[in-house]
């Protein structure tokens, strides 16, 4: 009987000995894991390298934060020059740097010139200059500085476009609205181009050709004959090598192409566009039925009649742009 009880005795000894270490095992594997998870914790997140993004548009900065995992924090500034507007003009921390992904960074951001005085815009292109008094007008709802129209032209060994003069002058300081006079520069005067060989060329070659010299010209077309080859130029006034003034229009016909396939038309594109004092860039594309954008002819042109023969698939779009800003479409059956 009394073995039975030291028997039983042991048994209850071993069993708790045996519960003891099983806990202590157990607090030990849990205080293993709580550890690892706070390292992974504290750990932090994956490191980046910071990009330079000073001088770049405020879109493309934040493209590229983005992709590096970077968040801005934007502050708004004014800056010395109006072309500086949208840009990037300071950050922190600088490019190169090495931060954790989800850091802020911080960006300083041009909002334009506090006008006090007018700005000197001698020199600088009256499209350019007209759109930055647009923006400034826009962003602070106050017209101080008012374009006057019509604008005056002169004639100018600079680029066309180009503001010769200015009134009031540059550095005078700006009380309440005012108008702004500009003397804008209408290129050369009399200035002579050689008429380029045009005759038998292809319709394409020939409206490349015209786009790199910049000439004003005059389609028309006229059906083939025997022994011609279709789609070509078969007249041209004046003639090639003649010198002439650069406003001097040239005459070209072109002739009809010997076949077109099932579902093409060829014609005559004519538009009436406003006359302007100086070439400005013109652009006419064909957007085709199954999406393609095709340009046709690109060419500084003073304006008046606008003509370019065509061949493109029936139901095309004929799309007429003045200064990237299009003026004309039409569909072509």
């Amino acid at each position: 009987m009394r073995r039975g009880f030291e028997f039983m005795e042991k048994s209850a000894t071993s069993h708790l000995r045996l519960f003891i270490f099983m806990m202590a095992g157990l607090v030990v594997f849990v205080g293993i894991i709580a550890v690892s998870i706070f390292f992974v914790a504290v750990r932090g997140a994956e490191q980046t390298l910071v990009p330079e993004v000073r001088g770049k548009e405020l879109t493309e900065a934040l493209l590229e934060l983005q992709v590096k995992e970077l968040y801005p924090r934007i502050q708004l500034r004014y800056s010395q020059s109006s072309r500086d507007r949208g840009h990037i003009l300071e950050q922190e921390p600088k490019a190169g740097t090495i931060v954790k992904a989800g850091r802020q960074i911080r960006l300083v951001v041009s909002q334009g010139v506090m006008i006090n005085r007018v700005e000197n815009f001698v020199g600088r292109n009256i499209d350019d200059v007209r759109m930055d008094l647009q923006i400034f007008i826009a962003s602070s709802g106050s017209p101080l500085l008012i374009l006057k129209e019509p604008l005056m032209y002169d004639f100018s060994p600079e680029t066309p476009g180009t503001i010769l003069r200015q009134k009031p002058e540059p550095g005078t300081d700006i009380s309440g609205p005012m108008d702004m006079e500009f003397v804008v520069s209408r290129g050369t005067e009399h200035a002579l181009v050689t008429v380029p060989q045009l005759i038998g060329l292809s319709l394409s070659s020939a409206l490349e050709q015209i786009g790199r010299m910049g000439i004003v010209f005059e389609f028309s077309i006229r059906d083939i004959r025997e022994g011609e080859n279709g789609g070509t130029v078969v007249y041209q006034n004046p003639p090639a090598g003649t010198s002439v003034t650069s406003n001097v229009i040239i005459t070209l016909t072109v002739n009809t192409p010997t076949r077109l396939d099932e579902g093409e038309v060829f014609g005559l594109f004519t538009y009436a566009m406003p006359r302007n004092p100086y070439p400005l860039p013109v652009r006419l594309e064909a957007l085709l039925p199954a999406g393609e954008r095709v340009r046709l002819i690109g060419v500084d042109y003073p304006g008046g009649k606008f003509t370019v023969p065509y061949r493109l698939p029936t139901d095309s779009t004929l799309i007429l742009s003045l200064m990237n800003r299009e003026i004309h479409r039409e569909i072509i059956r």
